[in-house]
């Protein structure tokens, strides 16, 4: 699978929006649905869940493509985050995010407006990312 179809952005999109509100976020208070789309088309999703001892707080990003991986997905295609504001994948989850899709799209949610935002891939938000061959 080379680049998502529509009906796959909408799809995908749709889960990060859906399941955001499950975030664990008591100290920020910023919730962030994400959602990833495997090589197989199959969609998961994950969220932010924040600690008491904050280094160990989860990405919503990190969550996605862990459950994905968990699930048997082997690469990763696409990923969607909602987020109100919008905002970019950290550089950590773009590290994490590297390692299963380096030219992966990526689309930014406004989790209020539900509108897409922005469309963008992950070379773009980490270009020379580290990546051993395999």
């Amino acid at each position: 699978m080379n680049s998502p179809t529509p009906e796959q952005i909408e799809t995908l999109i749709r889960a990060a929006l859906d399941v955001r509100n499950n975030a664990y976020a008591p100290f920020s208070d910023f919730l962030v649905g994400a959602a990833v789309l495997d090589e197989q088309g199959r969609v998961f999703a994950g969220v932010n869940v924040e600690n008491s001892s904050y280094g160990l707080t989860i990405c919503a990003e990190r969550s996605a493509a862990v459950t994905a991986i968990s699930s048997g997905s082997k690469s990763i295609v696409a990923t969607a985050v909602a987020t109100d504001p919008v905002a970019n994948p950290c550089g950590a989850c773009r590290q994490f995010l590297y390692e299963f899709g380096p030219d992966m799209a990526i689309f930014l949610v406004n989790a209020t407006t539900k509108e897409l935002v922005t469309h963008t891939t992950l070379g773009v938000l980490l270009p020379g990312g580290f990546r051993l061959d395999r």
